[in-house]
């Protein structure tokens, strides 16, 4: 574990200090003007051009002079040449027209779960997960096993794509970093942490506190407590189990059974109560 925090931070650092601007101004020139992407225009020599504009739902601007223009589906230096012409052909010889795009809007990614700042994100050119993470703040401690990134396809189907957290930040698996598309939500579930209990014939009773997606067979969850006491009935060994309803049921093991492979070990769930008898010798 302390390594998993350490390589995490280190890449996390190497993420987020990275030089914005330089990212901005690489990713704006693909980048294509949508709804809702907040624009600001500069013209030299012609102030009352000199606007911040938001592009409307139908992927037009309004502005002074020029009136209304579509907008959407063009890059940062495609609009600078179209607002360019249509200045020369009325009001300037040779305009200087300059586009900063404020945000962007159009192109948003959803970030929810066990990151450090959920919430809506643009994408601006092709960014990664890892990038979108970086973006979030950073995985938090009770981040689970893996990512789930939701994705609506053209034909108006859904897919959801499983990553493993290890591959993507552990092993650094390439194939992990998938490039975002517009509209993916990615998902980082909260591996809360959970108990079982062990009483009876152990030497260690008592609660065992794991998190939801590594919670122990009955023979780790025994190890746990400690092991057998010297007293201890192995072959009636009881786990006590609540279904959806709330309706207990006892489900008894003989444990030496599984300790000679004769069975398998069976898997414990949350809230689970396991009691070891007393031998009756």
């Amino acid at each position: 574990m302390k390594s998993f925090s350490a390589i995490f931070i280190i890449g996390l650092f190497l993420f987020m200090f990275m030089p914005s601007l330089y990212s901005q101004q690489k990713y704006s020139a693909d980048y294509k003007i949508g709804p809702k992407d907040l624009l600001e225009i500069s013209v030299f020599g012609l102030d009352e051009l000199n606007k911040t504009v938001r592009v409307s739902e139908d992927g037009k601007i309004t502005l002074p002079l020029l009136g209304e223009i579509e907008v959407e589906g063009l890059t940062k230096v495609e609009l600078e040449r179209k607002l360019s012409q249509l200045l020369e052909e009325k009001y300037l010889q040779n305009p200087q027209v300059t586009i900063f795009i404020r945000e962007y809007q159009s192109k948003m990614v959803s970030v929810l779960g066990a990151v450090r700042t959920p919430g809506s994100y643009g994408l601006i050119g092709r960014q990664s997960l890892l990038q979108i993470i970086a973006q979030a703040g950073g995985l938090t401690p009770d981040a689970g096993n893996e990512i789930i990134v939701m994705r609506q396809l053209d034909d108006g189907s859904s897919i959801s794509l499983k990553i493993p957290i290890e591959g993507l930040f552990i092993k650094g698996d390439p194939k992990f970093n998938i490039p975002l598309r517009p509209n993916d939500v990615i998902n980082i579930p909260v591996d809360k942490i959970v108990f079982i209990y062990v009483t009876g014939q152990v030497r260690s009773p008592g609660a065992i506190e794991v998190r939801r997606s590594n919670i122990p067979t009955l023979l780790r969850a025994i190890a746990q407590a400690g092991g057998f006491s010297d007293r201890a009935a192995k072959t009636r060994v009881v786990i006590k189990r609540k279904d959806e309803s709330r309706k207990e049921k006892k489900i008894t093991v003989n444990v030496k059974d599984i300790i000679k492979g004769k069975k398998e070990d069976i898997q414990l769930k949350e809230n689970d109560v396991v009691y070891v008898p007393e031998t009756i010798f």
